[in-house]
């Protein structure tokens, strides 16, 4: 425990500070350079404990994460772009609390099946079951979104990002209140609470935790699937992955118990999907296979991590300003305006559906030079150039977002 094991990128002082912090309990730790300041932990943070979970390190929205279709189609074999889009914005669902209406949601997936359920307080399970069979499929507001991408080959691609929704978002508030003693429901402080695996309740987020799991991977591969559907394309190749989950694993002939928080694994020939901003190119990525001593010394330090997304560097309310959240009056305005955002997509020749300022590209960093921070621990497979980005509306607010 103590120092950072390694920190790729440039990051500001709050950040490093926070990163410091988690070291402190951990066994290890690291940074990936789309790292930014988060709840306990930092976003783009990997923190390795002994027979530990960090309830806060995995964070609210549990097994957020990515995932890519390739499809049997090229470019020009789509059709009306714009009509696609409005098909993808009116089909899904999007935004607060939504529940999936289309006729073949898969809320009859196996996971509702799962002894994982009695691991919730008795008085609750019933009605989480029954939101969380409600929202499966569902895709959330933030910088949640379904694209589709055309690769160096005119390949499309479908690409979602969103996470386990209502239930994650509960399991994880409701062990916080738990850690301190209080009833589940209650709201309580957003502090550090470790539990140990060999405790009632360390065994009890965990088999919820892998649940969340399996549900964020049932809800992102329906809809990856539902658009490709859409499309009038067929499957060739899934690339899927959390980055907000804990993994057991070992390191140097030790197990831990490894937290990735925004960052997303990448063992040697292990593929990544790794979203960009709006109207930003996006990538797969592989783990560098390598025996050269500096490399594989880069990894393991790592924990054969890397980046998620391109990370932020001004918060929402800096981009998108202050509103009235029934009203949508402006208080304050942001320093990103309609038509900086506008006119970076039309630019990139990019059809957006939704969105708001908060997510504009101008808010984040650029995924290119992120990747080139993570010093050849990874190599790019394909660069997807997005063609449709889909989000939940401006005004949308959303609890369960990352």
């Amino acid at each position: 425990m103590g120092q950072p094991d390694i920190i790729f990128g440039d990051h500001d002082d709050k950040t490093l500070l926070q990163l410091q912090d988690v070291a402190s309990r951990a066994e290890r730790a690291a940074l990936m350079a789309d790292g930014h300041l988060g709840y306990i932990m930092p976003i783009g943070g990997v923190a390795a404990f002994t027979d530990k979970v960090s309830v806060t390190g995995v964070g609210f929205d549990i097994a957020c994460g990515n995932a890519a279709i390739r499809t049997n189609l090229q470019r020009d074999e789509l059709g009306n772009l714009s009509g696609i889009a409005d098909e993808i914005q009116s089909q899904l669902s999007f935004g607060i609390g939504r529940k999936n209406t289309l006729p073949d949601a898969p809320d009859d997936h196996s996971l509702f099946e799962s002894d994982a359920w009695e691991a919730l307080p008795h008085y609750v399970r019933s009605g989480l079951k029954d939101k969380a069979r409600a929202q499966l499929g569902t895709i959330g507001s933030g910088n949640h979104y379904v694209d589709i991408f055309v690769d160096e080959d005119d390949t499309v691609w479908v690409g979602v990002h969103f996470g386990s929704r209502g239930f994650g978002h509960t399991v994880a508030s409701g062990f916080l209140a738990l850690e301190q003693g209080q009833q589940w429901g209650k709201r309580v402080p957003e502090r550090e609470a470790l539990l140990d695996l060999d405790s009632d309740l360390g065994q009890r987020y965990w088999a919820l935790m892998e649940l969340a799991g399996e549900y964020a991977y049932a809800g992102r591969e329906w809809v990856a699937r539902k658009v490709v559907e859409m499309i009038g394309g067929d499957e060739l190749e899934l690339v899927h992955n959390h980055h907000n989950y804990a993994w057991r694993e070992e390191h140097g002939d030790r197990a831990y118990i490894v937290i990735r928080k925004g960052a997303t694994p990448a063992w040697p020939g292990q593929s990544s999907f790794i979203g960009g901003s709006m109207g930003d190119d996006s990538y797969i990525v592989r783990g560098v296979e390598s025996t050269e001593p500096e490399v594989r010394d880069r990894q393991e330090r790592a924990m054969f991590s890397t980046v998620h997304g391109a990370g932020r560097v001004m918060s929402r309310t800096k981009a998108a300003g202050k509103r009235r959240w029934k009203t949508g009056e402006v208080i304050k305005p942001g320093v990103v305006s309609p038509e900086m955002m506008h006119g970076w997509l039309a630019e990139k020749n990019v059809i957006l559906r939704g969105g708001g300022l908060d997510e504009s590209p101008h808010a984040y960093r650029r995924l290119d030079a992120v990747l080139d921070q993570q010093l050849g621990t990874i190599e790019i497979a394909h660069r997807l150039t997005p063609l449709i980005v889909v989000m939940a509306g401006a005004n949308e607010f959303d609890p369960y977002k990352d």
